[in-house]
């Protein structure tokens, strides 16, 4: 489908302005803390992205009203009706997302049970929906599995208990936030993601009635409160897709400011770019990136969950590390398949090997699993056009920056994998001065 096909002319830097809106990492997840309420609420800051659009849907199959607010980007959700939906309706609208599974608390809570169809995905490595249901079942949810996908019931209603995750999991502590806020008594959290976006989503709840506190050790304790209101809180701006715009203007030796981008949640990333060798500068409207001349210098990276490097930072910045002058070693520690999307960088010039041993500073828990997770990027290497199959998300923004970056033209195809995440992404390149173009 020519539709799901982009050329780009690459050899042009990145010139210009782009918007960076609400973090996809939170708003979805805030559009379903709209059920739990007894009022309407009210999101603002809300990107055009495949995410919201499959939560919106989903919602209005449960009998939310959604509508658009008084200003560009705001939604008004009213759970005033939530009913059920039908099981066929909701397999074929949730698609490949794995949101679906946040939808488990709030509508055992509202409704008293819950369907979840087979989940989807990116295909970076195992993101296991077992801590969700373990998670559920230890608030008393009944689960039941069937050829279609997953029945819950909470015959009992759910109740608060103790819970630790084996891995700090940003899915499973937004699963434990949504369904204790309204389950009787109190759950203590250990070993909880603290992501900027679960303090966004607490910040959420916290408006809707919800007692939550967060210690320094990754414990989160949740008192069950007997209703929630309706909210009204603007999104946090979306980090991630601001630092793939700053690897984008790095690799192509350009200069791209990223209004609503924030400083405070980029912190790890600002410094990493900076040891890398690109500039940029705060304001009160957002961040410019860019790339000052000269060459680029090699780095040892390694990602880890918040505060630490971000995985989904790491892609698009080996395609800047390509261009560096040595040795970068890179050791991805969250998703061990996240490196796979290197087999494409090689094969437009890249000089990037995979090693199954963690290359960084600490062992990790995919050390003795066989996974390739550490690489060793050489550099500098010039890149080449070529024909590119985007393998997901973030991996496919990070083959449009290598095709921006090479000499010649690259035919990308399944770009329709990046609008899940970022938002209006063509026409924000034609902003920025890329030369691209439907087939």
């Amino acid at each position: 489908m020519t539709d799901d096909v982009l050329l780009v002319h690459g050899g042009t830097p990145l010139q210009g302005e782009i918007r960076i809106r609400g973090a996809k990492n939170l708003v979805p997840k805030a559009m379903v803390a709209a059920l739990l309420g007894n009022t309407p609420s009210r999101l603002q800051n809300v990107p055009e992205i495949r995410d919201v659009r499959v939560v919106r849907g989903l919602l209005q199959l449960h009998g939310v009203t959604v509508r658009g607010g008084e200003e560009e980007g705001e939604l008004v959700l009213d759970p005033s009706r939530v009913e059920s939906a039908n099981v066929a309706d909701i397999d074929a609208h949730a698609g490949s997302s794995r949101i679906p599974i946040l939808f488990c608390g709030p509508l055992l809570h509202r409704l008293g049970h819950a369907f979840i169809p087979g989940l989807g995905g990116c295909d970076i490595g195992g993101r296991p929906v077992d801590f969700h249901f373990d998670v559920l079942r230890q608030f008393g949810a009944v689960i039941e599995k069937r050829a279609d996908g997953q029945y819950l019931e909470a015959p009992r209603g759910l109740r608060g208990c103790r819970i630790t995750l084996p891995y700090p999991s940003v899915g499973s502590t937004e699963q434990v936030l949504l369904t204790a806020v309204l389950a009787e008594g109190v759950t203590e959290l250990s070993n909880a993601a603290v992501e900027p976006e679960i303090e966004d989503l607490i910040c959420v709840l916290q408006k809707m009635g919800a007692i939550i506190s967060m210690d320094t050790d990754r414990r989160i304790r949740i008192t069950g409160v007997d209703s929630l209101t309706g909210y009204t809180h603007r999104a946090l701006p979306d980090r991630l897709e601001a630092a793939s715009w700053a690897s984008a203007a790095l690799a192509t030796k350009g200069s791209v400011y990223a209004r609503g981008a924030s400083q405070r949640e980029m912190m790890t990333f600002l410094n990493v770019f900076r040891k890398v060798g690109g500039a940029f500068e705060v304001d009160d409207e957002g961040i410019r990136f860019w790339h000052p001349g000269g060459p680029l210098n090699a780095i040892a990276l390694e990602t880890d969950v918040h505060p630490g490097f971000q995985t989904d930072w790491q892609q698009p910045l080996v395609v800047a590390l390509t261009q560096a002058s040595g040795l970068s070693i890179v050791h991805e520690t969250v998703y061990e398949s996240r490196l796979g999307f290197t087999e494409a960088l090689n094969a437009m010039g890249a000089r990037i090997q995979l090693y199954r041993e963690c290359l960084g500073g600490t062992p990790c828990r995919f050390g003795q699993r066989n996974f390739q997770h550490s690489a060793v990027v050489s550099g500098p290497t010039p890149l080449q056009g070529a024909d590119l199959v985007i393998p997901d998300l973030r991996g496919g923004f990070s083959y449009l920056i290598a095709a921006l970056a090479a000499q010649g033209t690259s035919r990308v195809h399944g770009i329709e994998l990046i609008n899940r995440g970022y938002e209006n992404f063509v026409r924000k390149l034609d902003d920025l001065g890329a030369k691209v173009e439907r087939p």
